[in-house]
């Protein structure tokens, strides 16, 4: 299984402005739009710590799952939440052909927590040996901050903040994610049971 990112979060949805208030920085000293690209990266890899520890798209973005075998015949998990929409199904052949699954054959199990590719029928598009399948879709709970869970958006500046402080800090210790940050996204994780957890 790969899941990648196809495109980034807009620049525009990223709270340079609160970040900089957050951090309190001065104003009124020269150009105040000189730190931003660096706030920018601090809120880019924020975003992408809170991300992959809780499993929630923050901003709203397309993605490609791409998996050798379905999980189950009938249903394929989508390991980012919440799933908008599912663009496409692409099938490809050992030789690299590619066709498109038609949409009656599947449909999005929309759920804030796990959602799936659900089977319309009694069983997902067949695989081809050796080939894979390509789900693509938009996962993120809005376009722009303002739709990002409260909790999960502190959560975020705080690790930004916490980012620009130890910024020439390469070692574990104080440049780990902050006992704040993990409090607030810990509801969002996800809970593993059963044998292959």
């Amino acid at each position: 299984m790969m899941l990648v990112e196809l495109a980034e979060a807009p620049e525009a949805s990223l709270p340079v402005a609160r970040l900089k208030d957050h951090l309190r920085l001065g104003s009124g000293f020269g150009p105040d739009a000189v730190q931003d690209a660096l706030l920018a990266g601090f809120l880019r890899a924020a975003l992408a710590a809170v991300e992959a520890r809780t499993g929630k798209a923050l901003i709203r973005r397309a993605f490609a799952l791409t998996l050798s075998e379905w999980r189950g015949p009938d249903r394929q998990p989508i390991p980012l939440a919440p799933v908008a929409a599912v663009a496409s199904v692409t099938l490809r052949d050992a030789a690299g052909a590619s066709t498109v699954a038609p949409a009656s054959l599947w449909i999005l199990d929309p759920d804030a927590h796990r959602p799936a590719l659900q089977a319309r029928g009694a069983a997902l598009p067949a695989i081809p040996a050796q080939g894979s399948a390509t789900v693509v879709f938009d996962a993120g709970y809005g376009a722009d901050w303002s739709a990002v869970p409260p909790d999960l958006a502190q959560a975020a500046l705080m690790l930004a903040a916490h980012y620009h402080d130890h910024r020439d800090n390469t070692a574990l210790g104080p440049g780990c994610m902050p006992f704040g940050v993990s409090a607030l996204i810990e509801r969002y994780r996800p809970l593993r049971l059963g044998a292959s957890a």
